[in-house]
């Protein structure tokens, strides 16, 4: 097993599921579904398996409207907008681990990517020993 996981790719906090979602198909819920599937391929292609104890950082995009130059002044600067730390950090327990309620320790932080270019969400965990 792998001791870190590196994911790049869309990403988005779990939205709220409602009844009508069985058999309703909103769209929010179909990306979401989408985003686990991709999540769940790459930790499987790198052998990774979430512990009970980890470290993250999440690499939010910078908007398209930004500047070069602006874009360059933020780089890795702690991104202080929604969405939040802990709805991301919940997203990812909820797609790499079929019970959550045994993890007892992380450590997570959001930073603006460093990619001028990039366009997707990249985050690293690393199991951290209990």
């Amino acid at each position: 097993m792998n001791n870190t996981f590196t994911y790049i790719g869309p990403f988005m906090g779990k939205p709220r599921m409602v009844k009508s979602d069985a058999w309703k198909k909103r769209p929010v819920v179909e990306r979401y579904w989408a985003i686990k599937d991709f999540m769940i391929l790459q930790a499987s292609l790198q052998k990774f398996k979430l512990r009970e104890t980890f470290q993250a950082v999440i690499w939010i995009p910078m908007p398209k409207s930004w500047s070069k130059k602006k874009k360059i002044a933020m780089a890795g600067s702690p991104h202080r907008q929604v969405p939040d730390a802990d709805n991301l950090i919940k997203a990812v327990q909820d797609i790499l681990l079929k019970e959550d309620s045994h993890v007892w320790k992380f450590c997570v932080s959001k930073h603006w990517q460093g990619d001028v270019y990039s366009i997707d969400y990249k985050i690293m965990i690393e199991n951290i020993k209990s």
